[in-house]
Parts: structure tokens; C-alpha cells; sequence
């Protein structure tokens, strides 16, 4: 048996989406010390799928809503000791160190506000991830107003300085 799917993660509004891997049940409350830790103010919900023993999705959070939406999508995902974040008042870019330096993490593959498609294969044993489709595909090379474009938006959120 081998069979190909996809599950498709529309982030919620305002939010940011983390998929990962880990490997070990406490995974779920390390990832939760991360993100406190991380950014003031952030909030955000952890979706992570627990693949020995009862293989429970366990679910943490400091946003009721956002830790229920991402306890039901990673119960869709049902892959491996996979994990999902969903997070608000904060960019990837503000966490993801913090959640690659949890111990049990081993690889994160996307980290972004875009759509994605989750690429999952299901075998007789199980489910895994195979790959991320990100966003949406390239329609061409920027231009020179699209360069001064982006250098704006980066200084007017403040990540680049004038």
C-alpha cells in the first residue's frame, strides 16, 4: 500500500504558519516555553502529533481559538511526530531559532504566512510528510519598482533601517 494526499493549511487570518518534526511527547510543552520566551505579546496555538504509544494529537497554546485550529489540522496532517503552529503578533523569523533549538525538533519545513499544500504519502504503518508546497508559483524576476517596493515594505515594518 502506498497512496499520495495532500492536506491544504489556509493560516488564519493574521497569523503565521510553523510545520515541523520532532520526536518525543514533551516536544509539545518545550515548543510552548519557546514561543513564550521568543516575542511579548505573541500568541499562538501548537498542534503536534504524537506517532507511538496512544498517537494523540496533544495540543498547547496561549489563544484558545488558535490551539483548536491547529490541534484539528494537524489531527487532518495525522503525520509522524509532526507539529504545526499557528502564530499571531509575531513573524517566523522572531521564533524560528527558538524552535529550532528545542532539543526535539529535527527539521522544520515551512515557516511562512502563504497558503500551503502538505505533501503526505500513507503506507501500512503510517503517514509522513513527503514535502511543502509554499505559497503560490513564481510569475517572473523583479523589476527595479518592484525592488524599491520591497525595500520599502521591509523599512516600514521595521526590519531594515532607513
Amino acid at each position: 500500500m502506498l497512496e499520495f494526499t495532500t492536506v491544504k493549511i489556509d493560516p488564519p487570518k493574521d497569523c503565521n504558519v510553523v510545520l515541523g518534526m520532532a520526536h518525543f511527547i514533551k516536544t509539545v510543552e518545550d515548543l510552548y516555553e519557546a514561543l513564550v520566551n521568543a516575542v511579548p505579546n505573541i500568541k499562538f496555538g501548537i498542534g503536534f502529533c504524537e506517532s507511538s504509544q496512544l498517537c494523540l494529537v496533544r495540543s498547547e497554546g496561549n489563544d484558545d481559538e488558535l490551539e483548536r485550529l491547529t490541534a484539528e489540522k494537524a489531527l487532518e496532517i495525522a503525520c509522524g511526530h509532526s507539529f504545526l503552529i499557528y502564530i499571531k503578533n509575531a513573524y517566523p523569523i522572531n521564533v524560528l531559532d527558538k524552535i529550532k533549538k528545542v532539543p526535539e525538533v529535527c527539521t522544520i519545513f515551512a515557516a511562512t504566512a502563504n497558503p500551503l499544500e502538505i505533501i503526505i504519502v500513507e503506507t501500512a504503518q503510517g503517514r509522513g510528510i513527503i514535502g511543502v508546497v509554499d505559497g503560490l508559483k513564481s510569475k517572473g524576476i523583479e523589476t527595479d519598482a518592484n525592488i524599491k517596493e520591497r525595500r520599502e515594505f521591509l523599512r516600514k515594518i521595521g526590519y531594515k533601517l532607513c
